[in-house]
């Protein structure tokens, strides 16, 4: 029978666990294997082991289900985390949740009554309709706790239903936890529900529960006082083995500090043994239990087995997904874990690096130019143990099988490569010597007042950069050269030769005492992760692919991102091109290096050229190429038999593959490229310079060549040096970006005792704002590895 009701509350057939976990039966498989694995096992040691997580506790705090005014339910918020946890469950997961708002909700019903009947009292004492000032008297938490918990249910109960999961009631005490009998039969009972695929409401019997007692917290690793839903939900969590409890609150997390205090700071992983460097500030507003209970009960239930997330569950721009982003291993809240990393965490890291590169950028420029220098020997002198770092990686990666030839290639590093890297590394040097402080502008803005604009660092820079470890040694002496610090996430694949590029790069930072200026972030830091510390880096720049630049610039909300998510170039034909120059330059662009950014994509063809001579010199030497060609919908109508018709005009191949289409003129051809381009490097061959002149003046991209490759769009070719990306934004760097587009720039002002009231109607000073001129630096020749 109670399985008959169970089942027909929520209008579910029998038997739904066949229904939901056929919806997600891989998952729902392993993450069976999983648990089995780990029963009466430790807690996951990392934040990414939480994506396997099979029984999962849910703590809501008072805070997080009442209301501001305390009388109430949130309503938005429980229907949120009812939808998480829904979700969850329907993946095959196991889920409990441990509640409050019984209180709450019952307050709000004895208020209403109370005051209802206050009205109708005094309507009929008085006989008129106009009322006296009311007031309610102050309501006992038990009998709020009592008109509270059937609502609360019933509430449940309707908001899971709408996503086909029956749900079921079951209120405890710490008697029920003490008694082995009864302590047996809670048990027993709630693995009977999960067997179902019901999800438990769990609560404090708040109706008929003693007063707290002092002092009977925590009593040792078998006993847990079930004083508030913190412990409760500890104790719960041991009792049943989950994987996870997520404990929900109205802070962030644990702070170093309490929370609101001026060097606050968030604590990403929490350690036992941890709690003596901390302290704590007051309780929520609402509940009965702290942040200290919750340490304390997290790190109990951390004892037995059971890995702990506390997070907020009433920020309105998080809530939502809180609960899916902790299961998925996203840095959310304050993660507990047994195991302590051998190094600093990656906020550690770049706060190393922040106030060393402050260091690094008060040197003289000849400092840090001796420091690349350093690091260029160091290529050279640790050639070997270099490429034996290497020879492992490639080992590795050949064996596993997944990496293509050309990112084979990019892995690969030689003697040559060294070699030419290290040349590259002293062009950087020289470069640096007047990057740092140049004046761009003087002026004197009255008679001994005078302003400057100077170039400064950015200050912290994220490089994140795929299966490519010379990359490591370049962005690093464009870093230094620049006076920024840096933070390198490279790929997994480079593992062992980012390493010992990065000691070398350590071992010449060190001859200035600025080792800590350059890190490398080698922990299992996510890359989403990394792009939400916006409080700590300064500007990410991207290397690898355009899946890679777009993950990260939907990742990064607050953080610039210098680089692009496609290179969509265009070359355009014009109906007076030179027959020589247009099968040069489309060769090249094309079939250099198809996989580049700055390779054709689209040829644009004026309509004159068809059935010409020059347009089949064109497709016979792209078919000599092996290129493959998609026709754009007004070439494909010209033909009677056309090669594949494009599925979309805004397409990067990055191989041997390109679409041909037609355009009526030049100003058409802007407007495809304005319309289906990526404002990258475009392209127009043609002998009319006022037609070449207008293209060039129009079109909005970053690189407009006139009877020139696309392929010249590469800071080596533009003699910037090594380049750390090419930029399709519109503010800061645009285009190939060297050691420049790391500078931003500050102004100072000297005077000599001046203020704004010096220069009011009843001042005695006068604006001058005279330009003053600037010693510019000589210009200066500069040749590096080029990025392909």
């Amino acid at each position: 029978m109670l399985l008959q009701r169970l089942s027909l509350c929520a209008g579910l057939p029998l038997s739904p666990r066949t229904q939901r976990t056929t919806i997600f039966p891989r998952l729902a498989k392993a993450l069976t294997q999983v648990s089995l694995a780990r029963a009466n096992s430790n807690s996951f040691a990392h934040r990414g082991e939480l994506r396997k997580a099979k029984r999962i506790v849910v703590k809501l705090g008072s805070a997080v289900v009442t209301r501001g005014d305390e009388c109430g339910l949130a309503l938005g918020r429980l229907a949120s985390v009812v939808e998480q946890v829904a979700m969850l469950q329907n993946q095959g997961r196991e889920m409990m949740i441990v509640t409050s708002g019984a209180v709450a909700f019952g307050k709000q019903r004895l208020r209403h009554e109370i005051l209802l009947s206050q009205s109708v009292r005094q309507a009929l004492h008085s006989g008129q309709n106009q009322l006296k000032d009311m007031s309610v008297p102050v309501l006992e938490a038990r009998a709020c706790a009592a008109a509270g918990q059937s609502g609360l249910m019933a509430l449940y109960e309707a908001m899971f239903a709408q996503y086909s999961t029956c749900t079921a009631q079951v209120l405890v005490t710490n008697l029920d936890f003490h008694d082995d009998q009864k302590r047996r039969n809670l048990n027993s009972t709630l693995q009977e529900l999960l067997r179902m695929n019901i999800v438990p409401i769990i609560n404090t019997n708040d109706a008929v529960v003693p007063p707290p007692e002092p002092n009977s917290d925590l009593q040792g690793v078998n006993v847990i006082s079930i004083k508030d839903n913190d412990s409760l939900a500890a104790r719960l969590a041991v009792e049943m083995k989950a994987d996870l409890l997520i404990a929900l609150s109205d802070v962030e997390g644990l702070y170093d500090s309490p929370p609101g205090t001026d060097d606050a700071k968030l604590i990403d992983i929490f350690y036992p043994g941890d709690q003596l460097s901390i302290t704590y500030g007051t309780k929520s507003r609402v509940g009965i239990g702290g942040m200290e209970a919750k340490v304390k009960a997290a790190l109990w239930a951390l004892q037995g087995g059971t890995s702990v997330v506390i997070a907020n569950g009433t920020h309105p721009k998080v809530t939502g997904h809180v609960i899916t982003d902790i299961v998925e291993g996203k840095k959310v809240g304050t993660f507990f874990s047994e195991v302590k990393p051998a190094g600093p965490t990656v906020e550690q890291q770049t706060e190393m690096a922040r106030n060393s590169g402050r260091t690094l950028a008060a040197l003289h420029p000849d400092q840090r130019g001796e420091i690349i220098c350093h690091l260029a020997d160091l290529l050279v002198e640790k050639k070997e143990e270099i490429l034996a770092a290497n020879k492992m990686d490639m080992d590795l990666a050949v064996s596993a099988g997944q990496l293509s030839s050309a990112l084979l290639n990019r892995l690969s590093l030689s003697p040559a490569k060294l070699n030419s890297l290290a040349i590259g590394l002293r062009q950087i040097a020289v470069a640096s010597q007047d990057s740092v402080g140049r004046v761009l502008r003087r002026t004197r803005v009255a008679h001994n007042l005078e302003l400057e604009q100077i170039t400064v660092p950015i200050g912290v820079l994220l490089v994140i950069f795929e299966a490519r470890p010379d990359c490591l040694p370049q962005v690093s002496a464009l870093a230094i050269a620049s006076g920024n610090a840096l933070l390198a996430k490279g790929g997994k694949e480079a593992a062992n030769t980012n390493r010992i590029l990065h000691e070398l790069t350590q071992e010449a930072l060190d001859i200035h005492w600025v080792k800590e200026a350059v890190q490398l972030v080698s922990t299992r830091e996510e890359v989403e992760d990394l792009c939400r510390l916006d409080e700590m880096i300064d500007l990410i720049i991207p290397r690898g692919s355009s899946q890679l630049v777009r993950n990260i610039q939907s990742a990064a909300k607050g953080i610039p991102v210098l680089g692009h998510s496609e290179g969509i170039c265009h070359v355009y034909i014009d109906s007076e091109a030179a027959i020589d120059k247009v099968i040069k330059i489309v060769r090249d662009s094309k079939c250099d290096y198809p996989a580049a950014c700055n390779a054709m994509e689209t040829l644009l063809v004026h309509r004159d050229i068809l059935r010409t001579p020059l347009f089949d010199q064109i497709i016979d030497m792209l078919r000599t190429e092996q290129v493959k060609i998609h026709a754009g919908p007004r070439f494909a109508s010209y033909l009677t038999f056309s090669p594949s018709e494009v599925k979309s005009l805004r397409t990067e191949y990055g191989d041997l593959e390109c679409c041909i289409e037609v355009v009526d003129t030049m100003q058409e051809a802007i407007d495809h490229i304005h319309r289906y381009g990526s404002s990258h490097t475009d392209v127009i061959v043609t002998e009319n310079e006022d037609t070449a002149e207008r293209f060039l003046q129009q079109l909005d991209s970053a690189c407009v060549f006139w009877n020139a490759s696309s392929r010249f769009a590469d800071g080596y070719r533009f003699g910037l040096g090594a380049e750390v990306g090419i930029s399709t934004a519109r503010i800061h760097a645009r285009g190939p970006v060297g050691l420049e587009g790391l500078l931003t720039t500050k102004w100072v002002l000297r005077g000599d005792g001046h203020t704004a009231a010096d220069f009011s109607e009843q001042g005695t000073m006068k604006y001058l704002h005279e330009n003053l001129p600037v010693t510019q630096p000589q210009p200066r020749q500069i040749a590096a590895q080029s990025e392909d």
